[in-house]
């Protein structure tokens, strides 16, 4: 990537995870990168774009640290219980403000937005590999049982930035829990 096209998302990623996608004007981020407005303007065509860019390199950046966390781990089990620990590092992580993904989908009202397929094809990626994790586990409703996670997982991440992060961190662990106890779904 060309080093003013990478400042320009740099800034990007820093100014909207800090501000807000709206919030941030095409002259703050070119101020902020130190890059001319032709330049801005050669490398993404306007802010949606950028947007767009922002949202992609941080589900690559995101999704790269969940297949990290999972290729590392000495099962299924472990892995599922690797993503609750890298959630609770996220939430008491300092500077933490919430999902970005969350966030931005605030922003984006109409589900037929890029930025909103994006979201959620990126929420997709995560519900695909807790899927797996759970198929490899045996589950008998393991796509049913990763939808679970994740409504606890975005949950946590939602209540972790406007509430209780440790209750937030603490909550999914029992959601994961008791989802890998296959008991509890019969119940």
């Amino acid at each position: 990537m060309p080093p003013a096209k990478l400042r320009i998302l740099d800034a990007a990623t820093r100014l909207f995870a800090a501000e807000g996608i709206r919030a941030v004007g095409v002259d703050r981020l070119i101020q902020q990168s130190s890059v001319t407005k032709a330049t801005f303007y050669k490398h993404f065509g306007s802010k949606d774009r950028l947007i767009q860019d922002y949202l992609r390199s941080a589900s690559e950046s995101d999704l790269a640290a969940l297949d990290a966390r999972i290729a590392s781990a000495s099962g299924p089990q472990a892995a599922l219980l690797a993503v609750v620990e890298g959630v609770h590092e996220a939430l008491v992580a300092d500077g933490f403000r919430g999902s970005l993904f969350v966030n931005a989908a605030a922003e984006f009202p109409d589900p037929a937005d890029p930025a909103r397929v994006i979201i959620a094809e990126h929420h997709e990626a995560i519900a695909g590999r807790l899927t797996q994790l759970l198929q490899q586990l045996g589950h008998p409703l393991a796509g049913e049982a990763a939808d679970r996670i994740m409504v606890s997982y975005v949950g946590a991440l939602s209540w972790g930035h406007v509430g209780d992060p440790i209750g937030a961190a603490v909550a999914f662990r029992r959601a994961v829990e008791c989802v890998l106890d296959t008991r509890a779904l019969a119940a």
